[in-house]
C-alpha cells in the first residue's frame, strides 16, 4: 500500500535516520516509537506527506498505491471555524451530501414532470442510479454515524450545534479526530491522539481502532493504549528503524533480548579482536611469523565492528520521604459544592488513610478537579466539612502548576533552593529525565512553554513532597520515560497520594483505591483500575457510610459475601492483621508480574529448542524447560491461594 525504500532524514546537521525500508499493508496496526528527537513525528509527516516545508525525504523513495487516501492528525495547532461541531464533522461527506441533494432536486422534478415523458425517464433512471450509490455508502445514515463518533469523544448533544471556536486546543483536536474517523481513510496516521482525552474516551477509541477495517500508525506515550491497539512496532534507535512483532509489553521484552544477543555478540567480537591484536604484536619483528602476522593483519581489516549505541540512562528516583502523619489523612462529611445554579458534589463523605494511593475518575465536568482543588484548600465548599488529620503537610499540583512559578528564577537555581540536600547532579539527572538536559538547566523559567513549566514543576514537587500529595493531572506532557520515573517514586512513596489521571497504565500501576465521581456522588472501590472496571460491571462496590470510631461517617467499601451453598460446609476465615495483609497484596502483585515473565521465558526456551545445534544444548535447554515448567506450576498454585485468601480478606471488610 506505501513502501519507504533507502529512506533517511536530516535535520539540519542532525540525521534523524537512513536506510529505513518499510513496508505499510492493508492491515498494519503499529506503534512508532524511539526516543525524544529520533524522528518519529517528522516519520510521521513525511508519510502524511505533510512535509514539503521541510523538503521531504532526504534520501530514498516513498512509493504510495494509487487512490490511496491518507489521513493525518498531528499533536497539535489544528483550529476550526466557522461551523458548527456537527456541521463541520458532516462536511467529510461532501460528495454524498451532494447526493442528497442531486436526489431531492431530482424527487422533486419527478413530481412536476408528465409520466410518459422523455424527461421523466431520464430523471427516473438518474434518480435509481445515485440512490444506489448513495445507499451502498450508508448515505441515509450520515447523521447517526456523526453522532455514534462525537458521543464517543465525549460531544454531548449540547454541543453538537455550538461552533467550532468556541472550543480550547484540546477539543478542537478532538472535533479534527472525530472527522478523520468518519471519513476512514485507507491509511490513519494518530500523532498523540489520547493527549486531550478523559478515560471514558480513550477507552472508547480503542475500541473503535480494534475494529478498524483499514490500516493505521500510532504514537502514543500511554502504554496500555499501546498495548490494546497494535501488534507491530516500529522503533527508531541508532538512526535506524527496528522492527518488533507484537504489542508495547512484547516490544520490551523482545529488545531487552536483543540488547543482551548485540551485547554478546560485541564481548565475542571484542575477544576476537584482542587475541589477533596480541599475536600481531607479538611476532610483528618475527621475519618467521611475517606470513601467519599479515593473515591477521588483512583478517582484522575485514572485520566489520560491532557498535552499541549508548542508551539513555535509566533514572531511579525516590522522593525524600516525609515524616509520617495521623493514620487518619482526611476526613470529609456531608460535602457539597454549587457554582451558582449548577451543583457539582452533593452530601459527599469519605476517608483517606495514610498510605492511600486513590485516583480520581470521572467523565470530564464531574467535578474531579473541583474536588481536588477543595482537599488542598485552593477553594471552599458550599456546604459540608473537610478535616486533614494530624501532622499532614499537603502539597498540590494544578493542571496549570507553572502559573506560581518565579519567572525569572533559572531553573537549576530554583530546584536546588527547593531541595538544598541533594546533589546537584542527582538534580540534573531527574531534569534530564523529564526533557530538560544539558544547557536548559540554566534557562529562566519564564522563557520555558507552558507544558514545560508544567513539567518542571513537577519534578520540583518530587524532590521536596509533604506527606500528602494532590496530584491534577500530573501524567500531562510527559513522556514514556518521565511517566516511569513519577511511576517508580510515587509507588515508593510512604506519604499519602491523590490524584486524577487518565493514563490507564499509570492508575492501574499506582492506585490502591478509585474515587469515582459520577452524577454529583463519589462512589470508592477498592484497588485499580481494572479491578473498578470489574466491580463496576458487576455491580459489587457501592458506597456505603458506616460510623467510625469518633462517630464520623466514612466511606467504605461494601461487597455481599455470596451466601454459603446448602450442604458445603463454611470454611472459618479469619481477619490477618494489616502489615501481613499488604504482604499477602505485595506478594500477589509480585506473581502476577512474574508469571507472564516465565511464560515468555518457557516460549523462548521451547522455539530454542526447535532449532537443533548440538546434542549438549539440546540436553541444557530441556533441563532449563523443565526447570522453567516447574516453577510456573508452583507459582501459579501459590498465585490462585493468595487470589483466594484476600478475596476472602476483602469480604470481611
Amino acid at each position: 500500500m506505501l513502501q519507504l525504500s533507502g529512506a533517511g532524514k536530516r535535520f539540519g546537521t542532525k540525521l534523524l535516520f537512513e536506510n529505513v525500508n518499510w513496508l505499510i499493508t492493508p492491515d498494519e496496526r503499529t506503534a512508532l516509537v524511539g526516543a525524544n528527537g529520533t524522528g518519529k513525528s517528522t516519520l510521521m509527516k513525511i508519510l502524511a506527506g505533510n512535509d514539503t516545508h521541510e523538503g521531504g525525504l532526504d534520501y530514498g523513495t516513498m512509493q504510495r498505491t494509487k487512490g490511496m487516501s491518507i489521513g493525518y492528525l498531528p499533536q497539535d495547532g489544528l483550529s476550526l471555524s466557522g461551523r458548527s461541531v456537527f456541521e463541520e464533522c458532516l462536511s467529510v461527506f461532501d460528495e454524498l451530501r451532494a447526493m442528497e441533494a442531486e436526489l431531492e432536486g431530482l424527487y422533486a422534478a419527478l413530481a412536476e414532470l408528465d409520466p410518459e415523458s422523455a424527461a421523466y425517464q431520464t430523471a427516473a433512471n438518474r434518480f435509481s442510479e445515485i440512490d444506489s450509490r448513495f445507499g451502498a455508502n450508508d448515505g441515509y445514515a450520515l447523521d447517526v454515524k456523526v453522532g455514534t463518533v462525537l458521543s464517543g469523544l465525549g460531544f454531548s448533544k449540547e454541543d453538537w450545534e455550538r461552533r467550532t471556536d468556541e472550543f480550547s486546543g484540546g477539543w478542537q483536536m478532538r472535533i479534527a479526530l472525530a472527522k478523520l474517523l468518519l471519513q476512514k481513510p485507507d491509511l490513519l496516521l494518530l500523532d498523540e491522539p489520547t493527549n486531550h482525552l478523559d478515560l471514558e474516551t480513550r477507552n472508547w477509541l480503542e475500541e473503535y481502532l480494534r475494529t478498524y477495517p483499514k490500516a493505521y500508525i500510532l504514537i502514543s506515550h500511554d502504554r496500555y493504549f499501546l498495548d490494546v491497539t497494535v501488534n507491530k512496532i516500529i522503533e527508531i534507535w541508532n538512526k535506524n528503524v527496528h522492527v518488533y512483532h507484537g504489542n508495547y509489553e512484547k516490544y520490551l521484552t523482545q529488545k531487552a533480548e536483543r540488547r543482551a544477543q548485540l551485547e554478546n555478540a560485541y564481548k565475542n567480537q571484542r575477544d576476537q579482536i584482542e587475541h589477533l591484536e596480541a599475536f600481531i604484536s607479538r611476532f610483528r619483528y618475527q621475519a618467521t611469523k611475517a606470513k601467519q602476522v599479515q593473515s591477521r593483519i588483512k583478517e582484522l581489516e575485514k572485520i566489520e565492528r560491532i557498535e552499541i549505541p549508548e542508551e539513555e540512562p535509566v533514572i531511579h528516583f525516590t522522593f525524600p520521604q516525609p515524616p509520617p502523619s495521623g493514620r487518619t489523612v482526611v476526613e470529609v462529611n456531608h460535602l457539597c459544592k454549587d457554582y451558582g445554579a449548577k451543583q457539582v458534589l452533593r452530601e459527599v463523605s469519605f476517608t483517606i488513610d495514610r498510605g492511600d494511593r486513590i485516583a480520581l475518575v470521572g467523565a470530564n465536568g464531574a467535578g474531579k478537579s473541583t474536588l481536588i482543588r477543595m482537599l488542598s484548600a485552593q477553594e471552599g465548599p458550599t456546604s459540608g466539612s473537610i478535616k486533614l488529620g494530624h501532622n499532614v503537610l499537603a502539597e498540590y499540583f494544578a493542571q496549570d502548576q507553572y502559573k506560581v512559578l518565579n519567572p525569572e528564577a533559572r531553573m537549576l537555581d530554583d530546584i536546588s533552593g527547593t531541595a538544598p540536600k541533594i546533589a546537584q547532579t542527582e538534580l540534573r539527572s531527574l531534569l534530564g529525565c523529564f526533557l530538560f538536559s544539558g544547557d536548559d538547566a540554566f534557562k529562566k523559567l519564564g522563557v520555558l512553554s507552558g507544558g514545560e513549566r508544567n513539567r518542571y514543576a513537577l519534578a520540583r514537587i518530587l524532590v521536596s513532597p509533604a506527606n500528602f500529595l494532590l496530584l491534577d493531572e500530573p501524567t500531562n506532557h510527559l513522556d514514556l520515560r518521565a511517566k516511569d520515573v513519577l511511576l517508580e517514586a510515587v509507588s515508593s512513596f510512604t506519604g499519602t497520594v491523590i490524584f486524577v489521571s487518565h493514563d490507564r497504565y499509570f492508575i492501574d500501576r499506582v492506585a490502591t483505591r478509585v474515587f469515582e465521581v459520577e452524577g454529583g456522588h463519589v462512589h470508592v472501590y477498592p484497588g485499580n483500575y481494572e479491578d473498578y472496571l470489574y466491580r463496576k460491571e458487576n455491580g459489587q462496590a457501592l458506597s456505603g457510610a458506616l460510623p467510625s470510631s469518633n462517630g464520623l461517617k466514612r466511606a467504605v467499601e461494601v461487597e455481599p459475601a455470596p451466601a454459603p451453598e446448602p450442604g458445603k460446609e463454611v470454611k472459618d476465615v479469619r481477619r490477618v492483621n494489616p502489615i501481613k495483609l499488604k504482604q499477602m497484596q505485595d506478594r500477589f502483585w509480585f506473581l502476577e508480574e512474574e508469571i507472564p515473565r516465565l511464560e515468555t521465558s518457557i516460549a523462548t526456551t521451547e522455539a530454542a529448542l526447535g532449532n537443533y545445534t548440538s546434542a549438549d544444548e539440546t540436553e541444557r535447554l530441556s533441563q532449563q524447560l523443565d526447570n522453567l515448567r516447574g516453577k510456573h506450576s508452583a507459582l501459579s498454585s501459590e498465585w490462585e491461594e493468595l487470589m483466594e485468601q484476600l478475596e476472602e480478606q476483602s469480604a470481611l471488610t
